[in-house]
């Protein structure tokens, strides 16, 4: 398991940012002007499978956007037994949003489950991009509110739907994801284990 922080690599990919451009489109354009701010302002960086890019204890610099891969972010309890608490892949936003904004150290790791491609701001870039843009504020409190919106239905879901139905729930939020995430992964994030995993889907087969 690679442990240490993701290293920078310059890069230059248009590309890249244009993908992140195409997602504020599905919420407000931005402006000429804004783009070329946001350029400025994020990082782009690739980063191995199996690397980190936040550890408990350390404190959330980053609000990650993921041009290609996929990621985890997931806690760890006394018994070392690891809990999957969100995933990201292509055109998706990751961070310990707690930790981000309040400053204080992280009780969640967010690990690369693929080699990936990202954009990422900081805190103080992003402060400055809210108070001289208002549309960037908009945006991102879009998508704040999206993501407390899946937070509360997987909190909901915990607590009175089954494994089945909750296994149900994954797949409608992650639907590209299923396919390339080992069993052990998507069992965590369910809080069950990868042969009860492996009943449900063998249950809604027969099903179908």
């Amino acid at each position: 398991m690679d442990t240490t922080p993701g290293k920078s690599i310059a890069l230059n990919s248009e590309a890249a940012f244009n993908s992140l451009f195409q997602y504020f489109k599905s919420i407000i354009p931005l402006k000429e002007k804004e783009k070329n701010e946001l350029r400025e302002r994020m990082q782009e960086r690739k980063i191995r499978r199996r690397q980190f890019i936040l550890q408990e204890g350390d404190i959330c610099k980053h609000y990650t956007f993921v041009i290609s891969g996929c990621f985890r972010m997931f806690g760890v309890d006394k018994k070392g037994v690891e809990y999957n608490i969100q995933f990201a892949a292509e055109n998706d936003w990751i961070t310990d949003v707690g930790s981000f904004f309040s400053q204080k150290p992280s009780k969640l790791f967010i690990e690369a489950i693929e080699p990936s491609h990202i954009l990422q701001i900081e805190r103080k870039d992003l402060t400055h991009l809210y108070t001289h843009y208002h549309m960037f504020d908009r945006n991102f409190r879009v998508i704040i509110e999206n993501k407390f919106v899946e937070l509360q239905n997987r909190v909901l879901q915990n607590i009175s739907s089954t494994a089945e139905e909750r296994y149900i729930a994954f797949l409608e939020q992650y639907p590209h994801l299923s396919n390339r995430l080992p069993s052990t992964q998507i069992a965590s994030y369910l809080g069950v284990t990868p042969e009860f995993l492996s009943k449900i889907r063998k249950g809604l087969s027969s099903k179908d």
